[in-house]
């Protein structure tokens, strides 16, 4: 039996047009004919989707009874003895519970395709197992229905169910997604602008490497090691010379071409051929690299076209763009053809851009310091001598005249010594000296043609000869010797530089360093652990020995995998190390500060308590001193009217201070860490109905809106209400507008949040926080409403209870306070819908 096919339609988000599309297809396949039936739809109460429902055959669901409550799911059974050609079987990373047969949906579409039934499914990104933690850290829901990632790529076809954030939120706000009830809080949670934008950037990397993933496993079976261009990845190489903004931008260009196409930029310290690279210039171009949407890499090479051309493969980039050569013919003739023509030598299937520029440029290198001069120097020098030597001796005889050439003789022929040793050095310098001393007694010196030393002074010339000789080229040797050292102290200084910018521009510092310690010699990989146990690592460092191990300081050791670095690159090597130390000891020193944090922040409130207390609590205890005093005094004869408010301002005055005296004790509790919280899981109308009534509001004076089916929540019902009353009368006081407030709830995410909406002036954004610190008043125009504590110590019971308290804009104008508390945890039980119903409540 052939197995059938699967399809999967995959959505960004809840509402896309997931379902509705597989609907639409399943209509279009019966048109054509096909044996479709519709195995399992969740249509969600969407008219669109449920109107497609109807012209379709339906295999009946079966119901089952999980816990009391009864559920019904695809009757797999029933489908496989119906046997159509086609099924259709909605959410895809649905959990079956109660059931008694597969764990998944996804199995039970297995068991669909075993039997030869082609099927086409749906499922949304925030379901694939390996981005569930990306896309809580995005949208703070937890997602329970999961699907491996392995079943959704053995998928035979899977296509992205595209639509724009913006038109998605058009959708919801239409009431095309959910109820109208839910709209609001799906909006301010779930469905933010900023959420429904990543999560589209998400599924279409995700559909863009499973492309890449089907086209290897293409090329594999069918045996093809040939590159195929299907994305382009173009490398700029960058030697640090002014000519690196052209070969950026060009690269941008090319780049640009091909939908997608990536840019990179990668700088190596290289051997000699380079001029200096200016770390002004480099650091720009780092800059514009980033503008242009690229990555900057440095890694250190002997080898420079070998280097890059190794990264460039690492990288899999299709294109190389490098500057042209401005070498003269001379120098390519002694030196050889250079960097360019050794990368397009190395680069093979990999296309190479060589463009022109205006100025010659070259890198920052590492040179060895156990080498003054380069092989290809020396080579030069012996052939020099070797070609200068007969050359010059054809020239001066024939133009021997008489005697007293030989003075212009031995001068010509100690020139060619100079000039060996300046380019070679000293052996090729030493070996002109004989081949120039022999020539001279052979073609020059009476007895012509014989090699006679019979006056000492012809000695003393050979031997003059030879030692100017050695003398130029230790000259030589010393400045080449100093002119790589500098050279290798500035490429070590361009590499620290370059990691300090990394470290300046934001990116965590241990990561940084260990990445570009990683990059910058060539390593296989780096792994630096700490003390603690916390790993960092870089590159693929593998699970044998490492090569090289070093301390840093007493906090951690750094993993060097790959190759053991030479003794030239220590140095460098030191310097990081000694960042990594620093890095560590600075957090070790945070670490202790921020212990000291709290203390600070202690000391501070009671400073503003004992400012506070001086002043706001004079008031009520004058007032009801001043009650008493009156009551108990006989030279005045009150009446009864009199004495009733002498006592009703009293009982208010000690009423008032009690409050006062109560949240300054709560305030010191909770600057202690000692408030007593009491979590019981309550339902919200148990909390907002005595609420209600504790603040004396009703129909008149607030808007409720709270739904009847929300789930219970985690949280103390004393200190809820205490947080709710104080909302409500904040609002009432300074968010006097065009209609009344409303009280409102919902659920979103495993939370249950409260909203107190008003529709007065609002609050800045800037100032927002400052409304939760101890003894501000908004706006601090008046005396006569406390201390400034109410919101101070709302947000504390509520993060006391495991919530939040936070403040944002009511649309239209006002101010919405937003109480979220995390719901009760109940047991796993079936939910229908795939996608995050908690974002339709939030």
């Amino acid at each position: 039996m052939t197995r059938g096919t699967l399809r999967v339609l995959l959505g960004a988000a809840p509402g896309v047009g997931k379902t509705y599309a597989m609907l639409q297809e399943g209509h279009q396949l019966a048109a054509e004919g096909r044996d479709v039936v519709l195995a399992l739809v969740e249509t969600h109460d969407r008219e669109p989707t449920a109107a497609l429902v109807d012209g379709l055959e339906m295999v009946p669901r079966r119901g089952f009874t999980h816990r009391g409550v009864q559920l019904s799911d695809m009757d797999l059974a029933a489908v496989l003895a119906r046997a159509p050609e086609i099924a259709l079987v909605d959410e895809l990373a649905h959990t079956n519970v109660g059931t008694g047969g597969n764990e998944k949906r996804w199995q039970d579409v297995h068991a669909l395709l075993d039997a030869g039934i082609d099927v086409i499914s749906t499922v949304n990104v925030q379901h694939i197992e390996s981005l569930g933690d990306v896309v809580y850290d995005i949208t703070g829901a937890a997602q329970r229905e999961t699907i491996p990632d392995a079943v959704l790529r053995a998928a035979d076809a899977i296509e992205l169910i595209d639509l724009t954030p913006q038109g998605l939120r058009a959708r919801l706000g239409e009431g095309l997604i959910y109820p109208p009830g839910r709209i609001d809080a799906a909006l301010s949670n779930y469905f933010r602008l900023g959420n429904l934008t990543a999560l589209r950037e998400i599924a279409l990397l995700w559909l863009a490497d499973e492309v890449d993933s089907a086209l290897e496993k293409y090329r594999a079976e069918h045996g093809i090691s040939a590159r195929w261009e299907t994305r382009e990845r173009v490398m700029v190489a960058l030697t640090g010379g002014e000519e690196g903004e052209t070969l950026l931008r060009r690269g941008a260009r090319i780049a640009a071409r091909s939908s997608g196409g990536e840019l990179s930029a990668v700088h190596v310290t290289a051997p000699d051929g380079l001029l200096a690279a200016h770390p002004k210039v480099l650091a720009d171009q780092r800059l514009l690299v980033e503008r242009l949407g690229g990555t900057y890499h440095q890694v250190i090479g002997e080898d420079v076209p070998a280097a890059l051309v190794e990264f460039a493969r690492a990288s899999n980039a299709t294109q190389l763009v490098i500057g042209a050569s401005r070498r003269s013919k001379l120098a390519t003739a002694l030196t050889g053809p250079g960097i360019g023509a050794g990368i397009v030598r190395l680069s093979g299937d990999i296309d190479v851009h060589m463009v022109n520029h205006a100025a010659a440029a070259s890198g920052h290198r590492l040179p060895r310091s156990r080498g003054a001069l380069t092989r290809g120097r020396t080579l030069a020098g012996f052939v020099l001598a070797l070609l200068g030597g007969p050359l010059l001796t054809w020239f001066l005889t024939g133009l021997q005249a008489s005697d007293d050439s030989i003075t212009v003789d031995v001068l010509a022929y100690q020139l060619l010594v100079v000039i060996v040793a300046l380019v070679g050095g000293l052996f090729p310098a030493v070996f002109a000296a004989l081949l120039s001393g022999l020539t001279l007694d052979f073609f020059f010196i009476n007895p012509l043609y014989t090699i006679t030393i019979a006056e000492p002074t012809h000695l003393v010339v050979l031997i003059l000869y030879i030692l100017i000789a050695v003398l130029v080229s230790v000259v030589v040797d010393q400045a080449a010797r100093r002119h790589r050292a500098a050279t290798r102290s500035a490429a070590e200084s361009a590499l620290l530089a370059t990691v300090s910018g990394s470290v300046l521009r934001g990116a965590d510092a241990l990561e940084a360093l260990v990445n570009q310690t990683c990059e910058a010699f060539s390593l296989r990989g780096v792994r630096l652990v700490e003390s603690n146990g916390e790993v960092h690592s870089a590159g693929t460092p593998g699970p044998g020995p490492a090569d090289t191990v070093l301390p840093v300081g007493g906090h951690a050791t750094l993993e060097l995998h790959g190759r053991d670095l030479p003794a030239s690159d220590r140095r460098a090597l030191a310097a990081i190390v000694s960042q990594l130390e620093a890095v560590l000891d600075f957090r070790a020193v945070s670490a202790a500060a921020s212990e000291l944090a709290p203390l600070a922040e202690a000391d501070r409130v009671r400073s503003a308590l004992l400012q506070a207390v001086g002043h706001d609590l004079r008031r009520p205890l004058t007032a009801a001193t001043t009650a008493v005093t009156s009551l108990r005094s006989t030279e005045v004869a009150y009446s009864a009217q009199d004495r009733a408010e002498l006592l009703e301002t009293a009982d208010e005055s000690l009423h008032a201070l009690s409050v006062l005296v109560t949240d300054l004790l709560d305030v010191s509790r909770l600057q202690a860490g000692m408030l007593g919280v009491n979590n019981t899981v309550i339902s919200v109308e148990d909390v907002l109905l005595p609420a209600l009534e504790e603040a004396g509001l009703g129909p008149a004076d607030i808007e409720v809106d709270v739904p009847q089916d929300l789930d219970q929540l985690t949280a103390d019902p004393v200190l809820m209400q205490r947080i709710v009353v104080n909302l409500l009368l904040n609002a009432l006081r300074y968010g006097a507008g065009t209609r009344r407030p409303i009280l409102a709830a919902s659920q979103f995410a495993g939370r249950t949040e409260v909203r107190v909406i008003d529709f007065g002036p609002g609050i800045p954004a800037a100032a927002r926080e400052a409304v939760f610190v101890p003894f501000q008043r908004h706006g601090d125009t008046d005396n006569l409403t406390g201390l400034g504590l109410g919101l101070a110590l709302s947000r504390g019971f509520a993060e006391g209870m495991g919530g939040s308290l936070a403040a944002e804009d009511t649309p239209g104008g006002g101010l919405t306070m937003v109480l979220s508390l995390p719901a009760a945890p109940e047991p796993t039980e079936p939910t229908t819908p795939a996608e995050p119903t908690g974002g339709a409540s939030a």
